[in-house]
């Protein structure tokens, strides 16, 4: 029997579930078999119900076995499974599972594919290509590609990365800046991390394209402390390129510079904000900076800086090597190319879903979710983080792109869908969403640092029902002076679930349902 290659992922949320002793037992038990084997560990392709994902390659493609554990590898040998056999964890071919196969993976479609810091298959797999494109364009040339594009900022904002880019690229500076945000806090997301962790290359080679494009030779990449695989994957991977000529003083000989450092956060949620991660950088305390200037004119150390997320800066190399134009054909209006979207809470097939803007929310909750995993009613779902706004099942209909949530009066963030079923207590989710703002503010400002305590301590009073009529009000005034008022969107968008949740579940506030509709 010629040498079989098997895929066990070293993501994680893989290792988290026993993907390091599949391996080890894997490894073991060929060997008590006299049986050779090639074992890659691999990033997560997503699909997170079914890790452990081992997969095998075989002459009908690579057959996927999920979720193992190292109990089962002694059955899976017995059936076969290096050959592709029949199996109960057998889920045939891996591209041909339907949660996979119906997506558009153009940021993600190395993830899960290959060693994530194996460059020559990274190479293989159309890695580099991009760069190569870009080290032969003038820096104009490289920012209108990526306007063309219609890529936007993943991390939320969804600001045109060209336009920013743009902004950088004229002024004039003796120093110029590459921040890679990389502060994954929202809950429900893990998009950033999986791509850290399964295709960090990719990540590298968009900041290298980006320093070509806005004439800067540093990037920072700014992870927090919470994710220690992701950091040392990045680590990894930034020495690879370092030895491959990919990073330094003349890259692959075309007189570009770009060095890339890693610095890691102390796990405070508000440096997810562009100016108080810059705070961090510079070795200050995370706080929000007023705004102007803005960071593309004074950013780090006061100088132009570019500002993006791990997604937006990992899609520039698909980008440059299929042209923007290839891009834009993906999406829908102004939101166009592909999200990756992250199904979470109680979903029965949570995981990442990489679409193309334009999918509806019921779409990946019913279609790609499977609906609830404790079989309860889905009762409503958030989505864009915690300081996103509760969709009810009822509107569930809604499309998933940038214009689309915000007319119904609910933003898309970093793509992150947490559903809950039935039992949810919305007042008491409203309540949460001040208390998040009250821990994590920055307290830079009156009404994100005051307006939370008040809010939360309004709503302990609604929800015991006291003083219903008086405090409604009261948290209603409060809403509208932390949207208004609040120096970043940390204050700002906080009143969003609580407004939210009191419009679409007024009966968990002791009210009538026509009072607030």
């Amino acid at each position: 029997m010629s040498v079989v290659t098997v895929f066990v992922p070293k993501d994680a949320a893989a290792v988290s579930v026993g993907a390091d002793d599949v391996a080890v037992a894997l490894s073991q038990e060929s060997q008590s078999r006299g049986i050779d084997i090639n074992l890659i560990r691999n990033g997560s392709r997503g699909l997170l119900w079914l890790e452990p994902l081992v997969e095998v390659e075989t002459t009908s493609g690579r057959i996927a076995f999920g979720p193992v554990s190292a109990s089962d590898i002694s059955g899976l040998f017995d059936a076969g499974f290096l050959s592709g056999g029949n199996h109960d964890l057998s889920h045939g071919v891996t591209e041909e599972i339907p949660y996979l196969a119906n997506q558009e993976r153009l940021t993600f479609a190395r993830c899960g594919v290959i060693d994530p810091l194996d460059l020559t298959a990274y190479e293989s797999h159309g890695g580099l290509v991009g760069l190569k494109k870009a080290l032969e364009l003038e820096p104009l040339a490289i920012v209108e590609e990526v306007t063309v594009s219609g890529l936007r900022g993943r991390g939320g904002a969804g600001f045109p990365a060209g336009l920013k880019w743009e902004t950088v690229r004229k002024e004039s500076a003796d120093q110029k800046y590459i921040c890679c945000n990389a502060d994954e806090g929202d809950s429900g997301t893990f998009a950033d991390r999986l791509l850290m962790e399964g295709d960090p290359f990719t990540l590298l080679e968009g900041m290298v394209i980006a320093g070509r494009a806005v004439g800067a030779d540093t990037g920072y990449i700014y992870i927090r402390s919470e994710y220690p695989h992701a950091i040392r994957a990045l680590s990894d991977a930034v020495s690879s390129f370092e030895q491959a000529n990919l990073l330094g003083k003349n890259i692959l000989g075309s007189g570009q510079a770009f060095t890339i450092y890693i610095r890691i956060g102390a796990g405070a949620y508000i440096c997810g904000e562009e100016s108080s991660m810059l705070e961090s950088l510079e070795g200050k305390r995370g706080q929000v900076r007023a705004k102007p200037p803005i960071p593309a004119i004074s950013g780090l150390f006061g100088k132009p800086t570019v500002v993006n997320n791990v997604l937006t800066l990992a899609t520039v190399p698909y980008v440059l090597a299929n042209g923007g134009k290839t891009y834009s054909d993906y999406g829908q209006g102004r939101s166009r190319g592909t999200q990756p979207f992250q199904l979470a809470g109680d979903i029965a097939r949570g995981g990442l879903v990489e679409k193309a803007f334009g999918v509806t929310l019921r779409e990946l909750v019913e279609g790609f979710g499977g609906g609830t995993l404790s079989g309860r009613p889905v009762r409503t779902a958030q989505v864009g983080g915690p300081l996103g706004a509760y969709i009810p099942e009822a509107a569930f209909d809604v499309q998933m792109d940038y214009e689309s949530l915000a007319g119904s009066g609910a933003m898309l963030g970093h793509g992150g869908v947490v559903v809950f079923n039935e039992l949810v207590d919305m007042a008491r989710q409203a309540r949460f969403a001040m208390e998040f703002c009250e821990i994590e503010s920055c307290g830079k400002c009156t009404p994100c640092r005051i307006g939370s305590v008040r809010g939360k301590e309004t709503l302990d009073k609604i929800i015991v029902g006291e003083d219903l009529e008086k405090n409604l009000a009261v948290l209603e005034d409060l809403c509208v002076l932390m949207t208004d008022g609040s120096l970043c969107a940390m204050g700002g968008l906080t009143p969003m679930p609580v407004t939210s949740a009191l419009k679409h579940f007024p009966e968990d506030f002791g009210l009538a349902r026509q009072t607030v509709e």
